[in-house]
């Protein structure tokens, strides 16, 4: 009899008192829940059939209402000219595209890289769909074969061919 009320005992003891841990739930807008997401995932940027720009991210995320779509986890972008021949390639942490124009924000540990091989380094940089230029009023390094040029802002088209650089420091060596 002691030990059939000792197990009833215990069976209460553990039934009795579990209870159970509920998470907490915050509610969050709509505005805030991506409508689309994917996953180291691939995108083609083109106009009348061309190639502009192909983009890889390691998550995406759509937001269909806002008209614009986050890049995280590494962002790679290679750029193509009017005869779909590369001509440079972007790399970064994160990233922003403008649903409407198409037009691409950079930030975080951003390269661009030529096939000529000049290097741009900057913390964040902004390409125009429309136009095919990038530009950004942040810090800049730009190494090539023949000069070193740091600043703050710049232009360029997006093979780093033509560029502007606003406030200039750094160092050229000049062809005699």
């Amino acid at each position: 009899m002691k030990r059939g009320c000792m197990v009833l005992l215990l069976l209460g003891v553990l039934t009795g008192c579990e209870e159970k841990l509920r998470p907490s739930v915050a509610p969050m807008a709509t505005k805030d829940i991506p409508s689309q997401e994917s996953w180291k995932s691939f995108v083609t940027f083109s106009d009348s059939g061309h190639t502009k720009a192909r983009l890889w991210s390691g998550h995406i995320s759509v937001f269909a209402a806002q008209e614009f779509t986050l890049l995280e986890d590494s962002v790679i972008v290679d750029f193509f000219d009017e005869q779909e021949r590369h001509t440079s390639r972007l790399t970064a942490r994160s990233g922003k595209v403008l649903d409407r124009t198409r037009d691409f924000e950079a930030y975080g540990n951003v390269v661009v890289t030529s096939d000529s091989g000049t290097v741009l380094k900057t913390d964040r940089l902004f390409w125009n769909n429309e136009t095919s230029k990038i530009h950004t009023d942040a810090f800049v390094d730009i190494v090539s074969s023949d000069e070193h040029i740091m600043g703050h802002g710049m232009e360029s088209d997006q093979n780093l061919e033509n560029y502007k650089i606003f406030r200039v420091t750094g160092q050229t060596v000049t062809k005699e």
